[in-house]
């Protein structure tokens, strides 16, 4: 219980600076044990514009998987037209598959 009230209160640290909106929507990452999952989210109009996740590529729970999951979500914004993100890394720590997710998202062509 202590363990997740701390993780609840390190993801409003973080999302208390970001907003997105549909000309900067905020990149929102997820990390399982298994896979990792990310959205592009505009927070105005409440609405997902594009996600992508390592499903269906057998494990997902490495830093491969993540870089992947990088490169999918900068191609879906692309086609989106979207060139822009506020990076929400909610309570995980920026380091291993997250920053792996976020340099590959970068690489892609996004910036934040």
């Amino acid at each position: 219980k202590a363990k997740h009230k701390q993780q609840l209160r390190r993801a409003r640290h973080v999302r208390n600076r970001i907003f997105g909106t549909p000309e900067r929507p905020r990149l929102s990452v997820y990390r399982s044990n298994m896979h990792i999952y990310a959205q592009l989210i505009d927070d105005a109009a409440g609405v997902t514009l594009a996600a992508a996740n390592s499903l269906g590529n057998g494990y997902g729970g490495n830093v491969k998987a993540a870089v992947a999951v990088g490169r999918k979500i900068a191609e879906a914004a692309k086609a989106k037209g979207i060139t822009k993100a506020a990076f929400d890394r909610g309570h995980y720590k920026y380091h291993g598959r997250v920053k792996a997710l976020a340099e590959a998202a970068r690489e892609g062509g996004l910036q934040f």
